[in-house]
């Protein structure tokens, strides 16, 4: 027992060192007691969790100090590029690492400059198993005891947390998503599991009341809205101008800045916000990933909203149904057709995804074979990081490389534009994020990315405005113009939200 207490004093002084390093002057830990305390906590919970493992007390200190320095240093990079920290929802995302190594930033375990280091450190552990002797007792009743005790004990702390008064107290202390504040009070790990245990205590609530459902409509009606991956608007990042930019500002009904929930990536957030309209207030600690939660369930689904009005409802996205569990949660929002990778062998390709233009081309096909009225949302992918030598031949520079990728996701719309000319058609495209490039980093723009509406099989009607946007108040727009154009761009000027730039 004396050598568990000093191995886990240890353990919470090395863990606060280091993450008041990594802090440093600018978010310096607190020391209130209050604070403090809960920061410890979470440390120590962190040892007797990796004393589960191994009941070798200085391996599982180790293990507690190498976690939050893990923790920390993954939070910095994600800082450095997304311009927010480590949440708990980002786990549900590591089984998708392995199988997509490159969109994470990361390499396959087959490559040697991962796979070394995995077996250098399970060698580390299985000879640290052999030097440092357990503390277990040698009799076998009272091992067993140990050995089923301590996670019955932590399983019981888990479920006292969603229980009161415990989880009281972790409301008061947790009482909205505040995640930077939150980890600089408390800690890294803390707030994760804080965070985890307030997601779960709160992700049965309703998230809002169902918006209105746009009438039913004539039999050629198309609504379609695509999300253009990390698109924005290439002056915007020193490139040249793009032709699409002046076909918005001369013919779309509406066109300006999307205010978006995070900068770099998290694109199901995005699109979580305009497929139900629901702001990241509504959501609480389900903010960081949407999809968590009620997994596309919302009543506010702007595709199940189409189904009721009579509208068959399309989803074309030319990349794998597991990523984000995008095939399962699409046909919960509501869309009775998938179109994804495998109905786009042969297509042509750009660097690693396929070319936007031939993404472009099988909307209009869809929209061609439809029998009725249709709402389609689509998703692109040509432009989808990282930006690295070798994606494009001769070409290396990450910034060249994205303004590559943006002429074609510019002719793609184009494209459209011209391809529903002549029909009662609504057209919406908008970017989910910037691009995570070196020279668009957090804070550029303030997450705000462009998108345009344009209006077909009407008469003309006003020049076109800049009106700024959240992607929320985008989802809502789309409602409100389906069912009375003359609404729906009043509801919008009444939603300006990003300022002018």
């Amino acid at each position: 027992m004396t050598t568990l207490l000093l191995a886990l004093l240890v353990a919470l002084a090395l863990s606060l060192a280091v993450e008041a390093a990594e802090g440093g002057p600018f978010r310096p830990i607190s020391l209130r007691p209050g604070d403090l305390s809960v920061r410890l906590a979470a440390y120590a919970l962190l040892t007797l969790f990796w004393l589960v493992f191994s009941w070798r007390p200085w391996l599982a200190a180790a293990s507690c100090v190498l976690t939050v320095a893990g923790l920390a240093v993954v939070s910095q990079l994600k800082r450095g590029v997304i311009g927010e920290p480590l949440a708990f929802s980002d786990f549900a995302l590591l089984p998708q690492v392995p199988r997509h190594p490159d969109l994470y930033y990361t390499r396959p375990v087959t490559d040697p400059r991962i796979g070394l280091p995995l077996l250098a450190a399970l060698a580390v552990v299985g000879l640290w198993f052999w030097l440092e002797p357990t503390i277990l007792p040698g009799r076998a009743l009272p091992a067993l005891a140990c050995v089923l005790g301590l996670p019955l004990l932590l399983a019981g702390l888990e479920l006292a947390a969603e229980r009161a008064p415990l989880a009281g107290w972790i409301a008061g202390r947790f009482p909205r998503p505040d995640i930077e504040a939150d980890v600089a009070r408390h800690g890294q790990p803390a707030t994760i599991l804080a965070y985890w245990l307030r997601w779960r205590a709160t992700r049965g609530a309703a998230v809002a009341a169902g918006l209105p459902a746009p009438p039913p409509a004539g039999p050629d009606d198309v609504l379609v809205v695509i999300q253009l991956e990390s698109f924005i608007d290439p002056t915007r990042l020193g490139g040249p101008p793009l032709p699409l930019m002046e076909t918005v500002r001369g013919q779309a009904h509406q066109y300006g800045r999307l205010r978006v929930p995070a900068h770099g990536a998290y694109t199901m957030r995005t699109e979580h916000a305009v497929l139900t309209g629901l702001d990241a207030e509504s959501l609480g600690f389900g903010r960081f990933d949407p999809y968590l939660s009620a997994g596309g369930r919302e009543p506010t689904s702007l595709a199940r909203l189409a189904r009721a009005a009579g509208f068959d409802t399309a989803f074309v996205h030319p990349f794998h149904r597991d990523f984000f569990q995008r095939a399962a949660v699409m046909r919960a929002f509501g869309f009775e057709r998938l179109v994804m990778e495998e109905d786009f062998a042969g297509a042509p390709r750009v660097g690693p995804y396929v070319d936007d233009r031939a993404f472009g081309r099988r909307i209009l096909a869809e929209v061609a074979a439809a029998r009725g009225p249709l709402f389609l949302f689509g998703v692109t992918m040509e432009n989808h990081g990282p930006w690295k030598p070798g994606r494009l031949p001769g070409l290396d520079d990450p910034l060249a490389q994205y303004l590559h990728h943006v002429v074609h996701t510019g002719e793609m719309v184009e494209e459209l534009v011209r391809g529903l000319a002549g029909r009662r058609a609504t057209l919406c495209v908008f970017g989910d994020h910037a691009p995570a490039l070196p020279t668009c980093r957090p804070g550029f723009g303030d997450t705000a990315t462009d998108y345009a509406i344009f209006r077909f099989g009407e008469p003309r009607g006003p020049a076109p405005g800049r009106v700024d946007l959240t992607a929320d108040a985008l989802g809502r727009l789309l409602r409100a113009a389906w069912a009375n154009p003359a609404r729906g761009q009043a509801e919008s000027r009444a939603s300006v939200a990003v300022p002018r730039s």
